[in-house]
């Protein structure tokens, strides 16, 4: 049999290390308190009984019906009238140059490449059509928090060729169609 193992070393300072134990079952209880949902109605009714005239009092979060626009929808609007106040390039002549026609060859040349239409787009404009495509092509580099205008200028300087069609899209219609990616949109 062999020896058993001595355990050296001051015997309290032992006492209050805690040990692990694997073969027992313990369980961990947490304690018990009101359930989280009535904290939160109970929270959510305060905001919005806020008294106005206090200035004190001021409003977590703005009600599910405001007017205002996201954050980040401001952001990138800024971004927008940025990239439209510089100067025209050789890119930007190039694109306005194109027409319907050569918008709507491009869209058929796109769909073409795939196996089946798409059918959850069939109430869009051809315009929101190019411009949801360009969104979601990735090698072009990410699309949110930034204008799609400056988005294809970044992809245009990084020689990635985004097609002109987009950039005629977006410079022929800038008042019409919002700046901001629609996948950024259903993200914020």
């Amino acid at each position: 049999m062999p020896p058993t193992r001595r355990r050296g070393g001051n015997a309290a300072a032992r006492s209050q290390q805690s040990t692990l134990a694997f073969g027992i079952q313990s369980r961990v209880t947490k304690p018990t308190s009101a359930p989280s949902t009535t904290k939160k109605a109970k929270d959510i009714e305060k905001v919005h009984d806020v008294d106005t005239s206090d200035p004190d009092q001021v409003p977590v979060a703005p009600p599910e019906g405001s007017s205002q626009p996201h954050i980040a929808e401001i952001v990138v609007r800024e971004q927008a009238k940025a990239e439209v106040q510089q100067p025209l390039s050789e890119e930007d002549k190039r694109a306005l140059k194109v027409t319907d026609a050569d918008l709507k060859r491009y869209w058929r040349s796109e769909e073409a490449k795939r196996k089946a239409p798409r059918v959850h787009q069939e109430g869009l404009s051809l315009n929101e059509k190019i411009l949801r495509h360009f969104d979601l092509s990735s090698q072009y580099g990410p699309c949110i928090g930034i204008a799609r205008l400056k988005r294809w200028r970044r992809a245009h300087m990084l020689n990635l060729n985004p097609p002109i069609e987009v950039l005629a899209v977006l410079l022929k219609n800038e008042d019409d169609l919002k700046q901001r990616a629609y996948i950024d949109e259903l993200l914020s």
